[in-house]
């Protein structure tokens, strides 16, 4: 993209009332978290499909998301699940991780492979495996601190299947009790983010079925339980951008699983299904970014964006590169919103109007801008590109097939 490119872009923005410059500070500012076990083997329900190349160690998965981050500049964080990324030394993780200029981030606890969590880990009827999953918990509060993290997300498959086959309020009493003893052993700078999802794999009732029980559970909790969003975990038609809006608005906004779904949970590649859609998440974010109320600032400025997709057919490193670049220009999208646009149409009464305010930042070629970010900050203009350019791809071929699957 020539020169020539960014200068119309900025000539028709300043037309607008959009300063560039400020918009370019402000996308340097985006860090997109990146989960280990997204370079891992994984499949469908059906199978898992191994790949060769794929990482072997937790230390060859940290390996992989160092790249992401080479390219972009987007992504200087990875997330671990537990037992998949278990080693004997975190100390060790978190210094191999640092070495190639990245940290530890959330750390996922994992409720929901072992034989005993069929009928439910935290909300089983027996007292013996509920204490084994909270054990697990309090496992994960201490890898935390052992690698520095600061976010603990938690994703519960419990649920039934059939009416009768659990009782909903007792389940509810025993989520509430694991959780609050993992809350009392965190230190004063961590924190829950409490998933939710509508269904599957349990079919009938899903204990954490919707934000508002996550919403419930972390008001009940304290300050340091937020929630999480998982984009892909919500009934169809369902307004996600009103649900951010709403929880920002509670200051109770954690951070968010971006990945995309045509149907239910596929964890595809965010942004491949519904780019307006993640646009309009940003737009929500952007708007309360400017609010009065310090506190809901505050809550913005603390969001953590993570990826959280397993990618069964494509290529892992590139389908991660996707993913990232997707959330950046929907994101650099949202950034050439003229809010008092925006605002004026609604004063107004002006409908269309106050649609077309939005939709037409959705509309533009941010490609320009992006390249100028990026020549800015000394990273390739295709990050894409660049990655399927070197031979690091070729390179870790060596490692065969049979890598750590999820």
């Amino acid at each position: 993209m020539s020169d020539r490119a960014y200068q119309l872009l900025e000539e028709q923005q300043k037309a607008r009332g959009i300063n560039l410059d400020a918009v370019k500070e402000q996308l340097k500012t985006l860090k997109i978290e990146t989960p280990s076990w997204g370079y891992g083997d994984s499949g469908t329900r059906f199978k898992v499909y191994q790949k060769e190349g794929v990482p072997r160690t937790p230390f060859e998965k940290i390996e992989d998301a160092a790249q992401v981050h080479r390219y972009t500049g987007l992504a200087p964080s990875v997330a671990i699940h537990i037992p998949w990324d278990k080693v004997d030394d975190y100390g060790k993780l978190r210094s191999h991780a640092e070495s190639l200029g990245l940290k530890i981030g959330a750390v996922n606890p994992n409720l929901f492979q072992e034989d005993e969590y069929m009928l439910g880990s935290v909300t089983n009827a027996n007292e013996k495996i509920r204490r084994k999953a909270t054990d697990h918990l309090l496992e994960c509060v201490q890898i935390a601190k052992e690698t520095g993290s600061r976010d603990i997300s938690l994703w519960f498959a419990d649920g039934t299947n059939y009416p009768g086959q659990g009782d909903i309020r007792k389940r509810k009493a025993w989520m509430q009790e694991s959780l609050s003893e993992m809350y009392r052993a965190l230190d004063p700078h961590m924190r829950m983010l409490i998933e939710y999802k509508c269904f599957e794999p349990a079919f009938y009732h899903t204990d954490l079925a919707d934000w508002g029980m996550s919403y419930n559970l972390a008001m009940k909790l304290g300050p340091q339980a937020e929630v999480l969003v998982d984009t892909g975990h919500h009934l169809q038609g369902a307004n996600i951008e009103h649900i951010v809006a709403y929880l920002i608005d509670e200051k109770r906004l954690g951070g968010f699983h971006f990945n995309s779904r045509k149907y239910a949970d596929d964890d595809l590649i965010v942004g491949t299904t519904n780019p307006y859609e993640l646009f309009l998440i940003f737009y929500q974010i952007l708007l309360a970014s400017k609010d009065n109320d310090e506190a809901i600032r505050n809550n913005v400025s603390n969001i953590a964006y993570m990826i959280d997709q397993s990618h069964s057919i494509e290529q892992k490193i590139p389908a991660m590169l996707r993913s990232v670049l997707n959330v950046q220009t929907q994101f650099a999208k949202a950034l050439l919103i003229n809010h008092d646009e925006v605002t004026d149409a609604q004063n107004r009464d002006d409908v269309l109007g106050a649609e077309d305010a939005v939709r037409k930042a959705f509309e533009f070629d941010v490609t320009p801008l992006l390249h100028a970010v990026r020549q800015e900050q000394g990273l390739p203009l295709d990050p894409m590109r660049a990655y399927l350019d070197s031979s690091y791809g070729k390179d870790i071929l060596a490692r065969g097939k049979g890598g750590a699957s999820w």
